[in-house]
């Protein structure tokens, strides 16, 4: 079994090994694509555009020419994954698997953002995802995260993920997501309610669905 994962930063290459870890998979699963082209594009046109879509979808539909599952990590260009066409295996976006996993909680949802291009994408797959179950959604974006960041201060970045997260708690959300890959490190740090979801584990989960399903004589 291979899941191919297509990245924006090469640390998300550690998260997603540790969450394979976490959930029992071979250390031979996953295979990794880092293209953090993307997201500096992205980023430079204030969002997701069109010409950024289809390339990030050819990506990807390279990818499940080798692959039983395809994971795009990236929560800015997760939209992307419509644009993909006939693919021989499922493509799946983390943060779509998040949103569901969020919403089935119940409650108040808050999902939190650190990087600004992310919030849109983030804002309509909740939503839709929140609607759905009836339940209350609320985006937030960490102010000052994405910075950190970039200037290679983990730490930092993951505590004032941690500490957004803290809050949402204390402003009475039941359960906290953290949309985009770089931030599940921040969920151990989290002490004001229950541990935050992640999307590596939800789309791994989800990925691992999949396969599940189309190898089972039922699917086929």
């Amino acid at each position: 079994m291979i899941i191919a994962c297509l990245h924006t930063a090469d640390s998300n290459v550690a998260v997603f090994e540790s969450a394979a870890c976490e959930l029992g998979l071979a250390t031979d699963v996953l295979r990794h694509t880092v293209r953090p082209d993307l997201l500096e594009a992205a980023e430079r046109a204030g969002g997701l555009t069109d010409a950024i879509a289809r390339e990030t979808a050819a990506a990807l539909t390279a990818l499940a020419a080798r692959a039983d599952a395809v994971l795009l990590t990236c929560s800015t260009l997760g939209p992307s994954t419509a644009n993909v066409r006939e693919a021989p295996v499922p493509v799946l976006r983390t943060d779509a698997a998040l949103a569901e996993k969020a919403a089935a909680v119940g409650g108040k949802v808050v999902a939190l953002c650190a990087v600004e291009t992310t919030v849109a994408p983030t804002t309509a797959l909740f939503a839709e995802a929140a609607q759905r179950r009836g339940v209350a959604l609320e985006v937030r974006l960490v102010a000052g995260a994405w910075a950190l960041f970039r200037a290679g201060d983990c730490d930092g970045y993951l505590a004032a993920i941690a500490g957004a997260a803290d809050a949402a708690y204390g402003d009475g959300a039941a359960i906290v997501a953290l949309a985009q890959a770089s931030m599940a490190g921040a969920a151990d740090l989290v002490r004001r309610g229950p541990r935050p979801l992640t999307s590596p584990t939800a789309g791994l989960s989800a990925a691992l669905e999949r396969i599940a399903q189309a190898a089972s004589p039922v699917a086929r």
